[in-house]
């Protein structure tokens, strides 16, 4: 057999040569074959059409400053006050590996990047790892003038801040600090490494964050009052505006929203969307896994399922929560409602 290499455009700087073994297309050839394939390294792409979220519509604009200074000062227990020392640093109107930055600002030699998830995401420090690289990318360029880093002295940057926002309905701590080391082998010993914390700013969760930050305590607010009324009315728009009008008369944000209405229906209703997918793929690929009926799909789907059990009885130890595990083991139905709550 030959297989030959289309020439092309593949031959750029950004090319990669990788392995690819043929396993399912050439699963009928009496021999096995390796296959040299170019993969292209795809340049961030801009994506117009790409939504901003809600979080980032509140804190990461530039003529709601103030707002995002009163986050920082909350996150960070601190006391500025000028908020036009913040200097926005998100990376605009990019989409990169599906992924797209929040809110990165840097403020008093810390550069500051915020994300908000409404679901449990470990892979959030390799995220963050990629979205700094692209913010420091831009911030030497910019200050080429002052910064080599071909330098035989050190340079000195502004210390990076990486917190995950976090308002799923499965059930999170106050704080989690998540770990990049977490993604390699274990046993290994990386040599880098990222630390992100996450917060939780679900209603009645870290008290003293929202006390320092109220537009923070707002938006949680709101977020929760569109999720109970779109569970009783079945319609997240009347959610939407039921959940604005539940917002106190001094709420720093409810006019803003109100101002903005038809933006921010539009953006919960993509995240809702988002979610809503997610849940969906999720379900939809156990269930393919459990249900086929070759030998090694139904491998597959114990497997899975196994992995899911190992991890819900983990998750119940930490918490102490030793007779929910022992009637887990024998109330099919309790222990699926611990997977939910666990998001497992």
């Amino acid at each position: 057999q030959s297989f030959f290499l289309k020439k092309s455009n593949i031959f750029s700087k950004k090319s990669v040569l990788g392995f690819e073994w043929l396993r399912r297309s050439l699963g009928a050839l009496p021999h096995r074959f390796f296959i040299f394939r170019w993969y292209i390294m795809p340049e961030p792409s801009v994506n117009k059409e790409h939504k901003d979220r809600l979080f980032k519509f509140i804190f990461g604009r530039h003529e709601n400053r103030e707002w995002t200074l009163s986050l920082y000062n909350a996150v960070n227990k601190s006391a500025y006050t000028d908020s036009d020392a913040i200097q926005i640093t998100t990376i605009e109107d990019v989409l990169y590996l599906s992924m797209k930055n929040d809110l990165s600002f840097l403020l008093a030699d810390t550069m500051s990047f915020y994300e908000q998830q409404s679901s449990f995401n470990p892979n959030m420090p390799m995220r963050m790892l990629i979205y700094a690289g692209m913010v420091y990318s831009k911030y030497v360029e910019s200050h080429k003038a002052d910064i080599s880093l071909h330098s035989y002295s050190q340079q000195h940057f502004p210390t990076p801040r990486m917190i995950c926002f976090y308002n799923g309905e499965a059930r999170q701590p106050d704080s989690k600090v998540l770990e990049l080391k977490s993604a390699f082998k274990e046993g290994s010993e990386p040599d880098i490494d990222v630390r992100v914390t996450m917060l939780n700013i679900n209603r009645g969760r870290n008290a003293e964050l929202m006390s320092a930050c109220r537009p923070l305590a707002d938006y949680s607010q709101f977020v929760a009052d569109v999720r109970n009324y779109e569970q009783k009315l079945h319609d997240m728009d009347s959610a939407i505006r039921k959940a604005v009008d539940a917002l106190p008369e001094d709420s720093m944000i409810r006019e803003y929203l109100l101002a903005n209405i038809a933006e921010v229906k539009e953006m919960c209703l993509t995240e809702y969307d988002e979610d809503a997918e997610r849940k969906f793929i999720k379900n939809e690929g156990r269930k393919e896994g459990l249900s086929e009926g070759r030998k090694e799909g139904l491998s597959e789907g114990r497997k899975m399922e196994a992995e899911r059990m190992d991890k819900l009885v983990s998750e119940l130890l930490k918490a102490n929560r030793v007779d929910d595990l022992k009637k887990a083991t024998s109330d099919s139905e309790f222990k699926n409602k611990l997977f939910r709550e666990f998001n497992l």
